[in-house]
């Protein structure tokens, strides 16, 4: 059995069964993980670098699941074909904005309806108001801590008549504001610290518009936090 870290574990458990592709699947882990376990019946394992495709490649050969998991190289959504029947979509270990910008640019690919499992190392806010503007809906969230580093996971589903989300839902998550952890509090204590930090160093006659952009952020993080025991 493949090792497979925390975090992309977490991911594992929102797969539904059918055909999934991983997008930046890097060395091609989570497919051959997600296989052994039936937790998907056949996948795409798409590279944009031609290094972890190639180790993809090796990965897969070496597990013997050529005949189920298909490596292709190629920039984002582009490795999906029309004629794939893709149940879900895994993009992991990116920014929020990276993410965004690879569903923004293959929302063609969407057409289907595939569940999104995402999993955003910073700026989650930036994926969160994509997936609203593709009328997918958030379902579930995680926030996990591995190795010093805090990661969101967030599942998405289309809903053609989704509720949009307010500014806060945006921020913090709808789903992890519904049961704040250890590790969520933990987070924004770190990013209302980062922010003062800033805050003291600008001078207010030049940076006007900045700070008042990072008071209404840390107002925000301190409403959040306001109920942390």
């Amino acid at each position: 059995m493949i090792n497979l870290n925390e975090r992309l574990k977490a991911v594992s458990r929102y797969l539904l069964p059918g055909m999934m592709a991983d997008i930046g699947s890097d060395h091609a882990y989570l497919p051959i993980y997600a296989l052994q376990n039936n937790l998907c019946q056949t996948a795409i394992a798409g590279e944009v670098i031609k290094g972890p495709f190639e180790a993809a490649q090796r990965n897969v050969k070496e597990y013997q699941f050529n005949h189920l998991i298909n490596v292709r190289l190629g920039d984002g959504l582009s490795v999906i074909n029309q004629d794939d029947n893709v149940q879900n979509i895994t993009i992991c270990g990116m920014g929020g904005p990276l993410i965004a910008k690879i569903l923004n640019e293959g929302k063609n690919k969407l057409e289907n309806h595939p569940r999104l499992i995402l999993q955003s190392n910073i700026q989650t806010e930036v994926l969160r108001q994509t997936l609203q503007s593709l009328n997918y809906e958030i379902i579930a969230e995680e926030i996990i801590e591995e190795k010093g580093h805090i990661y969101e996971i967030v599942v998405s589903e289309y809903n053609d008549s989704i509720e949009h989300l307010n500014k806060f839902n945006l921020k913090f998550g709808p789903k992890l504001i519904e049961n704040k952890t250890s590790i969520f509090y933990k987070k924004w204590r770190r990013e209302l610290e980062a922010l003062e930090h800033i805050r003291k160093q600008l001078n207010s006659e030049v940076h006007h518009e900045r700070l008042k952009e990072i008071e209404n952020e840390i107002s925000l993080i301190k409403e959040v936090l306001d109920d942390e025991n």
